[in-house]
Formats: structure tokens, sequence, C-alpha cells
């Protein structure tokens, strides 16, 4: 009954009768009432007007949950199922645990709060509620296992293309404003740090953590974990020169739900065009538009001796194609790189 009447008063811009409201779903004026002061707590700002009735206004509210998250994905082709969590442990961990039990790919667990959040190398993420988006995506494709890491590329890419829209728009909300656009006023460039960081003005926003299931020759499932910092927030001294947030970059106001859905909208696209080869060549182009490394100096920690060389771009598997100083041209496919100016070399 909530979902019914949240969206009878998005539907229209003015008051709706309570009468109105009764006859349309056959129920009580005070059932009416009990699920308009529901979704009140919910968040949603609903006035109520003696005589006028019940009007949504639009307050730019940012309401993270699953009614939101299912309108924000408008029958996406890809999800085949969607879970939102206030908290949970872990959303790669549950994703996994629901895959094992034959749950079908497409499956889509996001959450408000994760208690045991991971990163790279097992590293903790630290996930406060209220500020960010965590999500995890479950497929189940029909590749060999060795090009199952292709796929962190393509939710990178995603990840990427859905917030340069939203640089996009708060540069268009500047100039409408009639703000004085001054000289490199611009706001900061999204990027890629190779394979899989998505930075804003050079610094992390964004970290994915891709996990699989498989055989020799057979996936059982891949889990693509992603985490993004939204809101404004405190980050701790020994990060808070690398990491920033959307809205604190952009001066925004981000709808987590709405986020969640550009990116999935993106993804369902992008994995298309990666199914079609079973590689990134039809990608390639518009993932190196956002790669940071790009022409720059990097520094490879290969575990046969560290070097520096210049990044040139991507191959159609997803390796980083680098120039040594001695003009040989070689595919880093392991280890970490790191871009002088960006990270320095840590």
């Amino acid at each position: 009954m909530k979902s019914k009447i949240l969206e009878l008063l998005r539907s229209t811009n003015e008051y709706v009768s309570g009468q109105e409201i009764c006859e349309k779903f056959g129920v009580s004026r005070t059932a009416v009432w009990k699920a308009v002061e529901s979704l009140k707590k919910d968040g949603y700002v609903i006035e109520a007007v003696r005589n006028r009735g019940y009007k949504l206004e639009d307050t730019g509210v940012d309401i993270f949950n699953k009614r939101e998250l299912c309108r924000a994905l408008n029958g996406n082709g890809l999800i085949s199922k969607a879970e939102f969590f206030e908290e949970i442990g872990s959303t790669n961990t549950e994703a996994k645990r629901l895959a094992d039990e034959g749950e079908d790919e497409g499956l889509l667990l996001v959450a408000d709060r994760q208690l045991s959040g991971r990163g790279r190398r097992g590293r903790d993420w630290i996930s406060p509620s209220g500020k960010n988006v965590y999500y995890t995506l479950m497929l189940k494709p029909g590749i060999l296992p060795n090009k199952a890491p292709m796929l962190t590329l393509v939710m990178a890419l995603s990840v990427a293309s859905a917030i340069e829209d939203l640089r996009k728009e708060a540069e268009g909300a500047k100039e409408t404003s009639g703000v004085c656009k001054k000289q490199n006023d611009d706001l900061p460039k999204v990027s890629i740090k190779w394979p899989n960081d998505i930075l804003i003005g050079g610094k992390k926003v964004c970290g994915i953590l891709t996990e699989m299931s498989a055989e020799n020759d057979y996936i059982h499932y891949v889990v693509i974990g992603v985490g993004i910092n939204v809101k404004l927030q405190h980050f701790d001294k020994e990060i808070k020169d690398k990491a920033t947030s959307i809205d604190e970059a952009f001066g925004s106001a981000t709808n987590r739900c709405n986020l969640v859905g550009r990116i999935i909208a993106y993804f369902e696209k992008h994995y298309k065009a990666f199914l079609e080869n079973e590689d990134l060549s039809l990608l390639k182009a518009e993932y190196e538009s956002f790669l940071i490394n790009k022409d720059k100096e990097v520094k490879i920690l290969d575990p046969k001796g560290e070097y520096v060389a210049r990044a040139i771009g991507i191959n159609d598997i997803g390796e980083l194609t680098v120039k040594k100083e001695n003009g040989e041209i070689i595919q880093v496919y392991a280890g970490e790189v790191s871009v002088r100016g960006i990270y320095g070399y840590t």
C-alpha cells in the first residue's frame, strides 16, 4: 500500500485527496493516514492539508532504501533480484553464499553500512552508515576463468562513467545558478588508476574487489564488490590526502539510489560489449579516456625487480601496456602500479 500511495503522489505536483486515494485503492482513510505517516518516517516529505489532501515535496533528500533502489534500477534487464540492507557484514560474502545456494545471475546486493567490508589483500574497508554506497553484483558469465579479471575493468569503467555524469550535472548547475566561473574553476576530473581505482581530482573515491568461484575451465560465479565514498565525511589522517567523496569534490548532494541505478545501467551496456568478443576491444578507447596513467611515468613493482616506464594504455585483455626506458614495450598483468604525482610511489 505504501508503495502504491507513493507512486500516486509522485505522479502529480498537485494535492491528492484522501478520498481519492481511498477510492482508488479500496482502503479506509485510517489506512491511508497510517501509510502516509509510515512514509514520513522513511524520510519522505509529505504535506497534508485539510480539505486538499496530500502532496509529496521534492526536497532532494537522499532516501536510501529498497523501494528507491528498485525505482532507480527501473527494470534493468541485467538485474534478476535486488536486495537492500541497512547493515550487513559484507555484500560480497552474502552474494557468494547466495550464489552457492543457486541464486541466478544478476543478483544485486546494496548496503548502507558494512561491518566486515574488505579491500584488496584483505585490508579492512571503513564502512560508516549514511555516507556511502556498498554493493555487490553477482554474475555467471559463460567465459573461461582467465577472462574474469577483465570484469573488474568493466565495472571500473561503469562507475567512472556514472560519476562523470554527476560531474557534468554539477558543472551545469553552477553555470545556470549564475555563479561566476573563474579561470581553471572547472570541477575536478574523474579518472581511473589502472586497473580499478576510481579517482576524482587525483583522490580515490571508489574501490572494487572482484572474487570468483571456478574450476579450470568453468566459472561457477563472479562477484564484483564496489565501495563508493559519496557524502561529506571525515577521513582518517593517514588517508585524508588520498581520499575524497563525490559530494566533497563536486559540491553536490548525490542521491545514492540514483547513483547505483546509473552505474548498473552503464554496466549492462558495457557487459554486453565485453561478452560480444569476450574481451575489452569494444571498450578500450572509452576506458582509456578515463585512464590517468596514460602517457604518464609509472613505477612497476615487479617481484623480479622494480622499474620505471611510461604507460601507453591497455590492450584488449586489460593489461597495462608500458614502454621501458630502453624502448622495450611490455604488458603488465600483475603487481602494483603507482603514478608519479598521484600517489607518489606508494
